[in-house]
């Protein structure tokens, strides 16, 4: 059986962030995620989790400042201090809420800065951060997105993620593969999950084009999801997309595969 787990971030967003774990709870859903948990402090968050008898499985690492535009900042040399002292302060609320792995998002390309630069302080950046996590016993997760969605993103395909994390050498490093990031950059989605699937820590889907449920777009989840329970995937499948018409009519692919925590 898979393992669905609600994204606060964009489900639910008729209502006020507070109030989508326990809409989340009450379609069903045991594991919950969402992009940050910063503007709240812990403590309140894991009340919600706990009265909602829910568990949160991922959030990311501080990535900047998101509404001028910044998308990660771990690959900016002039940024280190920065991302560091955010590692530390999502261990902090990992630790209260309890989540094990933590997302990292690289950020877009510098122009003013060479590319060797930027790719040497992402890897020295993650070598901190899968050390520091690792001390808390929690997994660092590394994603590529699509260069339609926001260009210039620095990780933008799989092969380029995974030469990053041999790089790293980190045994709790791994990668956060999302389906419409990777339809979008690469295709070969079974291919790709059947590969490298011992590496991938954290699934999130949205069907393309639109990035809404599945069933709306070109991408054959059915397929997919067959071969994902023949492999035995244990992981979590987050619910990263923009529902139409509404949250609760966007859950009815859902039907044949059920939810589980």
């Amino acid at each position: 059986m898979l393992h669905f787990t609600a994204n606060l971030t964009m489900l639910f967003t008729e209502l006020p962030f507070p109030q989508r774990f326990a809409a989340a709870r009450s379609a069903g859903f045991n594991t919950v995620e969402y992009l940050f948990p910063y503007e709240n402090e812990a403590p309140f968050l894991a009340d919600l989790l706990t009265a909602n008898h829910l568990k949160q499985v991922l959030f990311n690492l501080p990535a900047g400042d998101w509404s001028k535009g910044d998308r990660g900042i771990a690959a900016d040399p002039d940024r280190v201090q920065e991302f560091r002292t955010g590692v530390e302060r999502a261990l902090a609320y990992a630790r209260i809420l309890g989540v094990s792995q933590l997302n990292c998002l690289a950020g877009k390309i510098r122009p003013d800065i060479s590319l060797e630069a930027q790719w040497q302080t992402l890897r020295e950046n993650l070598q901190f951060a899968a050390d520091a996590l690792a001390g808390q016993g929690v997994k660092l997760l590394v994603e590529f997105i699509n260069r339609y969605d926001i260009p210039g993103f620095l990780l933008h395909r799989t092969e380029q993620t995974l030469r990053l994390l041999d790089e790293v050498d980190r045994a709790n490093v791994f990668l956060q593969y999302d389906l419409y990031h990777a339809q979008r950059e690469e295709g070969e989605l079974t291919a790709t999950l059947r590969t490298h699937l011992d590496r991938i820590a954290h699934i999130q889907i949205a069907d393309n084009p639109g990035r809404h449920q599945p069933g709306t777009g070109e991408i054959n989840f059915p397929f997919l999801f067959d071969q994902l329970e023949k492999w035995d995937y244990q992981g979590y499948i987050g619910l990263e997309y923009v529902p139409t018409p509404d949250t609760l009519s966007s859950f009815a692919w859902l039907t044949s595969y059920g939810v589980q925590d």
